[in-house]
């Protein structure tokens, strides 16, 4: 972020007036006076190079970056702000990386982890459903650090559940999750990974309260909108080159109301085998 300095007065005579007794104060006093304060933290501040050189501890830099997302508006509640905390990035991100920067990170197969905002932004989305004893899907969990994030919301009377259809990034997920503050629901099952197609959601803990898609549907996928419960909530980023986060509220009558979030950009929700072609 950078300040554009006080320029002179620009005269169009070449000698300058003398400067009266009234004038020198002046300048002193704009000289002695405090810096500009700097301007609102916007989108674009530096935060994603600046937090790779930080020398504290793992855990000071996750919490620093929730701050930073409190800032920039992603973050708008303790509830979503304490889960956040709890929950170090460092952990679900591949060894060489900077996982505390704002941007998605790979972890293989094609797949990524999504950037913090976006994270954040989805979990305030779903907080009013993922309250103690819900349940909660989530489709393409991929690192498995928001299926993670919505485990430790609804608690061990809840369930939280993981979808993944490669079988390697379910492994590295349940790896990942066993070294965070999550391990005992796991442990407990009231978290839970497996290897499926996401596309048609995981019955077996269906309805759901929230819903969680990562990935990009061409259109909303009718299993998914089955197991959403009545007075449940899903989101998911829905088109092809041009893609929305919708939001998706099933009505106590079973019919939906569906509104448009922000413009978004994440991999396709597909199959196992055209997610491993080469892009």
């Amino acid at each position: 972020m950078s300040f554009a300095a006080a320029s002179a007065p620009a005269y169009t005579s070449s000698r300058l007036p003398s400067p009266s007794t009234a004038a020198r104060r002046r300048f002193l006093r704009h000289l002695l006076a405090a810096p500009p304060r700097p301007a609102p933290l916007r989108r674009c501040a530096p935060y994603h190079w600046m937090a790779q050189y930080w020398t504290q501890g793992s855990l000071e830099k996750n919490k620093a970056l929730v701050e930073y997302l409190k800032q920039y508006g992603a973050v708008t509640t303790d509830k979503v702000a304490e889960v956040l905390e709890s929950m170090d990035r460092a952990l679900f991100v591949s060894e060489g990386l900077t996982p505390y920067t704002d941007s998605p990170m790979p972890i293989g197969y094609n797949a990524t982890i999504s950037a913090p905002h976006m994270h954040a932004t989805c979990l305030e989305l779903l907080k009013d459903h993922l309250q103690p004893g819900m349940h909660a899907l989530d489709v393409g969990s991929g690192s498995g650090y928001l299926t993670a994030c919505f485990a430790m919301m609804v608690g061990p009377e809840g369930r939280a559940v993981g979808i993944e259809h490669i079988p390697e990034l379910v492994a590295a997920s349940i790896g990942n999750v066993e070294r965070s503050a999550a391990a005992p629901l796991l442990k407990d099952g009231s978290l839970s990974f497996h290897v499926s197609d996401g596309r048609l959601g995981w019955p077996d803990a269906a309805p759901y309260d929230a819903i969680h898609v990562g990935a990009a549907a061409p259109e909303i996928p009718e299993p998914l909108l089955e197991q959403l419960k009545p007075g449940g909530r899903m989101v998911i980023p829905v088109g092809t080159f041009s893609q929305d986060l919708q939001v998706i509220d099933k009505n106590p009558d079973g019919s939906t109301s569906v509104s448009n979030g922000a413009s978004v950009r994440y991999v396709p929700l597909t199959s196992r085998d055209a997610q491993l072609q080469d892009p």
